[in-house]
This record gives C-alpha cells, sequence and structure tokens, in this order.
C-alpha cells in the first residue's frame, strides 16, 4: 500500500510539472460576420520555463506568433493552403520584452505596445485578442456558420530570436513552447 502511495505521489507531481510550463488555450471562439469575415477572439495561459523567464530577464526579446488556420469549407481552405504555400491563413505576432529600468514587461502588437508590473499579468496578454478579422471580405458564405471551422494555436517563434539563442533552442526542449492547434468555436454574427 505504501509503494502504491508513492507511485501515485510522484505521478501526481510528474502532471503537476508538465502542466507547469507551456501554452494551453482557455478562449477560442469564433463568429461569422455578415460581410463574409471571421472574427476570432483567444486567451491562452502561458507558463515560461526557467530558462526562456531568465533570459527575458537578460535583455532576449520572446517573439509569440497567434496562428489562424481555416480547416472548412474544404475548397477555400486548399485555395489558402496552395496562396500561403501550407503557411497559417493568418498569424499576429507579440513581442514580449522586460525593461530593467522601470523593472516593468512590455507588450507589442504590431505598433501598440503596453507596459506590465509582473511577468504574470503580461503572460496573459500575449495570445488574447478580441474581434480579430483573419480573412477578407466575403470570403464565407455569411448565411452557414455550421459548415465554417477553423483552428488557432500560439507559438514562440525562435527564428525572431537572436543567433546564439536560435542554436541553443534547437538542441533544447525548453524552447520549443507551443501550443496544440485548438479548434475554434464558430456561431453566427449579428
Amino acid at each position: 500500500m505504501r509503494n502504491i502511495s508513492l507511485c501515485i505521489w510522484l505521478l501526481a507531481c510528474t502532471v503537476m510539472t508538465a502542466q507547469a510550463e507551456g501554452i494551453v488555450a482557455r478562449r477560442a471562439e469564433a463568429e461569422l460576420t455578415p460581410d463574409g469575415q471571421l472574427s476570432v477572439s483567444s486567451r491562452f495561459q502561458t507558463r515560461l520555463p526557467n530558462s526562456l523567464s531568465d533570459a527575458l530577464q537578460q535583455g532576449v526579446t520572446l517573439t509569440f506568433r497567434l496562428e489562424f488556420q481555416l480547416t472548412k469549407p474544404r475548397s477555400t481552405a486548399y485555395y489558402l493552403d496552395l496562396k500561403e504555400w501550407f503557411d497559417p491563413h493568418a498569424s499576429l505576432a507579440y513581442k514580449l520584452s522586460y525593461q530593467p529600468l522601470t523593472s516593468r514587461y512590455r507588450v507589442t502588437i504590431g505598433s501598440f505596445s503596453n507596459y506590465y508590473g509582473s511577468l504574470n499579468e503580461a503572460m496573459g496578454v500575449v495570445g488574447a485578442i478580441q474581434d480579430w478579422r483573419v480573412l477578407d471580405n466575403g470570403a464565407l458564405d455569411p448565411k452557414s456558420p455550421g459548415k465554417v471551422a477553423g483552428r488557432i494555436r500560439l507559438v514562440l517563434d525562435i527564428g525572431e530570436l537572436p543567433k546564439p539563442f536560435q542554436l541553443n533552442a534547437l538542441g533544447s526542449s525548453d524552447w520549443s513552447l507551443s501550443s496544440n492547434w485548438t479548434s475554434l468555436n464558430v456561431k453566427e454574427g449579428g
């Protein structure tokens, strides 16, 4: 009985450690707009491994990429795959950096930046978006939300790291931070 309890405790510690680091989707929704676009809203929970937190503290900017892929209707998804050469159909970059003079974290999305007092606050913003238009006007039939499907994920873009860190990232699982593809819950817009 004592060995079984020890095994269960060790297994629980392993699971908690695995869940302590990584990216998990907390919200993945999309709305089909009247003009035939898809409006995506998402939120991710991200926990950085110690090596990434240390690199961030030392001045390395971490770039996360929110990626969208259309999976249905198949004809439109196939066209977008060919057009983009199998890259995501839409992506958005979040740049996370640490400002040592003010002891604050900066998250930059495009040309918009905001500052946060803690790493947890900053990580809560990375991957969070509301009403992100991912397709061109008229790309989808606005009257058939049941025939539309897509998926999103959030990944650490190691291609944006400084070259020495890119080499380090190739050999380390700590630097391969990514969520799984998460299916979007698509509803009809009003």
